[in-house]
């Protein structure tokens, strides 16, 4: 499967984090990397989306058709995001649109197979191609995109 990590894109301070919205800059960069996908992923495409206001815009510029899942929000865990997002078993190719640090701590977890905080940069896209070694992932990176190099 393809699992592909993005970060939400800029957004305004404020509370309840929750309810923060993109600000123009980010609204451009999630422009911006949705194009870049656009051209790039394959169906089936499985999209999941964290319930945050930010999340949802970003992911709004890619598509509208998605699920939002509190399993890729603010509050999950590694462990969580893999399993709701069928790693390494799933079909085709998941996006999950979620939040630093779980985003940062799974492209850690599968690339060393321990945890870490890595950073995802605000609007960035993290590609990996995961494979099933004994139950457990097995990933490569295929790309690490910022919104200005999109």
């Amino acid at each position: 499967m393809d699992l592909i990590l993005w970060r939400h894109a800029e957004a305004e301070d404020g509370v309840p984090d929750t309810a923060r919205k993109l600000t123009a800059k980010g609204e451009k960069q999630a422009q911006k990397v949705a194009a870049w996908l656009k051209d790039r992923i394959e169906s089936p495409v499985r999209i999941l989306v964290s319930p945050a206001v930010r999340t949802q815009q970003t992911a709004n510029a890619l598509t509208s058709k998605f699920e939002t899942s509190s399993e890729v929000g603010l509050s999950t865990s590694v462990q969580r995001l893999l399993r709701v997002a069928g790693c390494p078993n799933a079909e085709g190719t998941v996006i999950v649109v979620g939040h630093q640090p779980t985003l940062g701590q799974v492209a850690a977890f599968l690339l060393t197979g321990e945890g870490a905080e890595w950073d995802v940069k605000k609007g960035a896209v993290w590609w990996f191609e995961v494979e099933d070694n004994g139950g457990e992932p097995y990933a490569s990176l295929r790309a690490v995109i910022a919104p200005r190099e999109a």
